[in-house]
């Protein structure tokens, strides 16, 4: 038996209104919380930046390029239990302790998907922790991310403010059994969008880490 998943939904000052079914809320544009958690991991070479590559069936953004692992408040949740996202999606044992709340953002998303039009109306907690793992020690859940990948985090920085086109990356697929490192370029329209400066402001809070 299939579980219908509700979420919490609030109005534009989040004050709460109720709950509703996921694909109401998308479909009618409730405002929604959401918890996004980004991972660095520090190296001799500096910091860099952990993030995933969208698996190809998902309904939004398909092989796109997204933070290293997010997911909504389900009705009731707390951060705490969103944490679980981590683990789920990536396999990392790692507790809502260890994470640094870095800010919350309001973004909103318009956009169409096989099953019709939505609107992503999300109140995001963004969050940065330290991964103590290389990439190959992943454990990636294969039906939401086909790859984890890592590039400089200053890098990444100026890339959103123009001061380049591309950035290095090496990552590694899900559909390589040998957890080969691979060498390749990312550039900003390959990563999900986000209203306003919200790569930038992330990304320079998780430099002061």
């Amino acid at each position: 038996m299939v579980t219908t998943e509700m979420l919490d939904i609030y109005d534009e000052q989040d004050q709460h209104l109720g709950t509703c079914e996921r694909s109401e809320v998308h479909r009618l544009g409730h405002w929604h919380h959401t918890f996004h958690c980004w991972l660095i991991r520090d190296t001799v070479e500096g910091r860099l930046l952990v993030f995933q590559k969208r698996h190809p069936d998902k309904d939004t953004f398909p092989d796109m390029y997204d933070i290293t692992a997010a997911g909504h408040l389900s009705a009731g949740e707390t951060f705490i239990d969103a944490a679980r996202e981590i683990q789920e999606e990536l396999g990392l044992p790692l507790r809502y302790e260890q994470l640094t709340h870095v800010l919350d953002i309001r973004d909103e998303t318009f956009g169409s998907t096989r099953h019709g039009a939505f609107i992503d109306r999300e109140v995001s907690s963004v969050f940065g922790a330290f991964s103590p793992y290389e990439l190959p020690k992943y454990q990636l859940q294969q039906d939401e991310v086909s790859g984890i990948f890592e590039a400089p985090l200053q890098a990444m920085i100026e890339l959103y403010q123009g001061k380049c086109n591309e950035v290095m990356a090496s990552g590694v697929y899900t559909t390589d059994t040998t957890a080969t490192i691979h060498k390749l370029t990312v550039h900003r329209e390959q990563f999900v969008p986000h209203e306003g400066h919200y790569y930038i402001d992330v990304f320079q809070k998780l430099l002061t880490l």
